[in-house]
């Protein structure tokens, strides 16, 4: 036996294998994902060399391209995050449909499911990545997939509407062009960010907006061209260790945390227990809901004094209000589960840490192990009036509602 064939044998098993795990644990639900997964060699859309452990990892995204700053700028997402999202879009055969972020893999998934009476485009803004994409889906047999080098934020020249837009980079805002290319009964299906917090969406039109249909937590590289967007980063103290990150802009002067750094930090325990693999993903969507300084905390640990203490220091679910900052924590409660905290710093530390438990309390009363929040998109002209939400957020194209279904 050859290493060629060896290698194809044993990236045939490792394929089958996690089909399997995706399949059992709920994450691919319709034969045709799971036929189409199983059909498509992952391991020929991934840079060469790659270990194929790795290429096969249910988890595990592969990196295809590293700007000259390390930022990573373009992947072969994760098998989970591919079969979930396909199955968000509800893509049949004869259907027309348009990805934006190119790979080649998951153009290849489509042009299975659309079969060859359906159409697929993949554009993607980085001429690189295309040249990539269009050589390898040439190479496995799906050159009738259209590949184009365009900034996906405009119409695409050409395409008319589409049954499926498929969104395959995180997005901060909908652009118009995107609902101008969607044939009313469509669904788009977009990475978006919210406070920081990214979820995958499956959108229908209904009437004057989008709603969203399912909701499933994601991570993916950013957009780049005309609808990118840069977080905002508050350095606390003006140092470089503690950096409270806002996606909407900040909520206070950064010279009102100046002195929170030199108080005594509050500790506040709030009895509230969660299992160490259990979804956090309402509990996320919960805060930045209705906490109003909602932020995301990130800590250098090789500055690190120990001013503060997160058990995660790159991402920590945190607020401000006013002259104060509060982050949660956790610590073991049993051999399972944790308990949530709040430690917070600064003038009004205790009021900031009540009202970040009295978030955290409610959730668990009544929001835990429910269903995520609606999420609707209207045009950014929209009134208040005519957006009913507990939580609006005003991007540049959009205004993106969040609201608890109702209990």
């Amino acid at each position: 036996m050859t290493d060629v064939t060896a290698d194809a044998t044993e990236a045939s098993r490792l394929r089958n294998q996690t089909i399997d795990q995706l399949r059992d644990e709920g994450w691919i639900a319709s034969p045709e994902v799971e036929a189409v997964m199983r059909r498509v060699p992952r391991d020929r859309f991934t840079p060469p060399g790659t270990p194929l452990n790795e290429v096969y990892d249910p988890w595990k995204a592969v990196i295809t391209k590293t700007s000259e700053h390390g930022v990573q700028t373009s992947s072969v997402s994760a098998p989970q995050i591919q079969a979930f999202m396909l199955e968000q879009a509800q893509v049949r055969p004869g259907m027309s449909v348009l990805e934006i972020g190119s790979g080649g893999l998951n153009a290849a998934y489509l042009a299975e499911l659309v079969g060859r009476e359906g159409s697929v485009t993949t554009v993607d803004i980085d001429a690189e990545v295309t040249e990539r994409a269009e050589r390898l889906l040439a190479a496995n047999g799906y050159d009738h997939v259209r590949v184009v080098t365009a900034d996906a934020a405009e119409p695409i020249p050409g395409l008319g509407s589409v049954d499926v837009i498929l969104v395959t980079v995180g997005a901060w805002d909908i652009p118009p062009a995107w609902t101008g290319q969607l044939n009313p009964e469509g669904r788009l299906v977009v990475p978006l960010r919210m406070r920081g917090l990214t979820r995958s969406v499956a959108f229908v039109l209904d009437g004057d907006h989008l709603e969203s249909e399912s909701v499933k937590a994601c991570g993916f590289v950013p957009m780049q061209g005309s609808t990118a967007h840069q977080e905002q980063l508050l350095l606390v103290a003006g140092t470089e260790e503690i950096g409270l990150r806002f996606d909407d802009g900040l909520p206070i002067e950064p010279s009102r945390l100046n002195d929170a750094v030199t108080t005594r930090r509050v500790e506040t325990w709030t009895g509230v227990t969660i299992g160490r693999q259990e979804p956090l993903a309402t509990l996320q969507m919960h805060l930045a809901i209705t906490v109003p300084g909602f932020c995301i905390m990130s800590v250098d640990e090789d500055k690190n004094s120990g001013i503060v203490a997160p058990n995660n220091p790159g991402f920590s679910l945190a607020a401000v209000a006013d002259d104060s900052f509060a982050y949660l924590v956790h610590r073991p409660a049993g051999d399972t589960d944790v308990e949530y905290g709040v430690h917070a710093l600064g003038h009004r530390a205790q009021q900031l840490a009540d009202e970040v438990t009295e978030s955290l309390r409610d959730w668990d009363a009544h929001r835990r192990g429910g269903p995520m929040p609606i999420i609707r998109v209207y045009p950014a002209d929209t009134p208040d009036d005519q957006i009913a939400a507990e939580r609006v957020i005003n991007k540049v194209h959009s205004r993106i509602s969040l609201s608890w279904p109702a209990v």
